[in-house]
């Protein structure tokens, strides 16, 4: 619950996505007055860099239940709740109008990147008064002048997008990696193979690494191209089988269906795997050398271009003179990490979590969202949606309403931690939004 000394001041969400923007729409309900920072020039500003990509989940699924109430009462209707929204339909459908609404558009910032939030005066080695001290929020904006915001309390919801992971064994850049990247050779994470980025990829030799959806798509996109393009997908692991996912059994029949059409274009040979292949360094010019160690020994791989879909990481940077507790394995909060850490966690979903779970010794700060999974790509917008939710009521003082978490996830059909998603009861939209409007 926000204190007397520091309620004066609004709740800080960082980031216009949609677990920012449902943050925004849970503190609005509660009446809590509340800023939205946004480092993009629009609602779901990250979402463009993938927005050519289709989500395997349904839009009953990625539509949260405050937003959505906001949003009919203002006459919005409903995207067909079985369709797959790509991410541009996502941000044009949902996120643009939720960001307009009044209740939500004057308490956002745009081109306003967050480059630290403290406790103001304090670094995280003062302890007397700290949970009454606000927080202090320094903003970077457009124009590179520098800001600073007090917060009553901070809701993280940056994602990690900016932040993909590197392409070399250990977690670090692999020798020779920016020269490459800077070449050329090495494209950013999920290219538009079929759109934008099409000229760089068709008809080359081509190197996807990666084995999670965001690999799958990329693949099954280069596969439509034309026969010329020769694609190559490099993993790390031995065992393609939990890549593959449940198929059939998989409760997001899109989601099954990725890896099944996958499985079909590698065991036809249109798609040529290496497994075990850790990637050591990459050299050359005109074209790129991957060099990797096998179990066989070293190995090198001469392509074109090369698609990361290592996944990301979240950057804590911003967060440093904050009091964390994180999962020293995959930099969640403490309580969260050993329910997703895919070394671990297996056979059955995420159980249910809220603020109890995602605190941190620093008082009134949450990480949600993708960024508050760490290193473990498994989350689904869903699961964020419940974490604001839960956060806006303690905010709010509503401890029971916190502590009543519910989250019911789909079913992979394989032991893994793969995605899974949960969707809330429709709110019916009032009579009105039927209605003509007044001349």
């Amino acid at each position: 619950m926000l204190t007397t000394a520091t309620s004066s001041h609004p709740v800080v969400v960082i980031g216009a996505g949609p677990i920012g923007l449902a943050a925004a729409a849970h503190l609005s309900d509660r009446g809590l007055p509340f800023l939205v920072l946004e480092a993009g020039p629009a609602a779901g500003a990250a979402i463009a860099g993938w927005g050519h990509t289709r989500l395997f989940s349904p839009w009953q699924y990625n539509l949260d239940a405050a937003a959505r109430r906001l949003l009919e009462a203002a006459c919005w209707t409903a995207p067909d709740a079985d369709a797959l929204p790509t991410g541009h339909e996502l941000r044009e459908q949902y996120l643009e109008p939720l960001a307009q609404l009044p209740q939500l558009a004057e308490s956002i910032r745009y081109d306003a990147r967050v480059t630290a939030a403290f406790r103001a005066g304090m670094d995280r080695t003062r302890t007397a008064h700290r949970e009454e001290t606000p927080f202090l929020i320094r903003i970077e904006n457009a124009d590179g002048h520098s800001e600073d915001v007090l917060a009553s309390a901070v809701i993280d919801a940056s994602g990690t997008w900016s932040t993909p992971n590197p392409l070399g064994q250990a977690g670090l850049l692999a020798p020779g990696e920016r020269q490459a990247f800077s070449a050329g050779h090495i494209t950013p994470p999920l290219p538009d193979v079929l759109g934008r980025d099409r000229d760089r990829v068709a008809g080359k030799r081509v190197m996807v690494t990666g084995a999670g959806h965001s690999a799958a798509n990329t693949l099954l996109d280069l596969a439509e191209l034309d026969s010329t393009t020769a694609i190559t997908w490099a993993v790390r692991t031995a065992d393609l089988t939990r890549v593959y996912g449940g198929g059939e059994q998989d409760d997001l029949a899109a989601r099954g269906a990725l890896g099944s059409r996958l499985r079909q274009l590698v065991d036809s040979g249109r798609i040529e795997v290496l497994t075990s292949f850790t990637i050591t360094r990459f050299s050359g010019e005109d074209a790129l050398t991957v060099h990797a160690a096998t179990p066989d020994g070293e190995r090198e791989v001469t392509v074109d271009v090369l698609v990361p879909a290592t996944g990301f990481r979240p950057d804590l940077g911003m967060l440093s003179e904050l009091r964390l507790n994180l999962d020293p394995a995959v930099e969640a909060p403490a309580q969260l990490g050993p329910l997703i850490d895919p070394e671990f966690h297996s056979c059955g979903s995420v159980g249910p979590h809220g603020e109890r779970v995602l605190a941190h010794p620093e008082k009134n700060f949450n990480i949600v969202g993708m960024k508050s999974y760490g290193r473990t790509p498994t989350f689904l917008m869903v699961t964020g949606y419940e974490q604001v939710r839960s956060i806006a009521a303690s905010l709010a003082g509503d401890r029971d309403a916190a502590d009543a978490v519910h989250l019911e996830l789909p079913e992979t059909g394989v032991c893994t931690t793969d995605l899974g998603g949960s969707c809330d009861a429709p709110t019916k939209a009032t009579d009105v939004c039927g209605a003509s409007a007044p001349s």
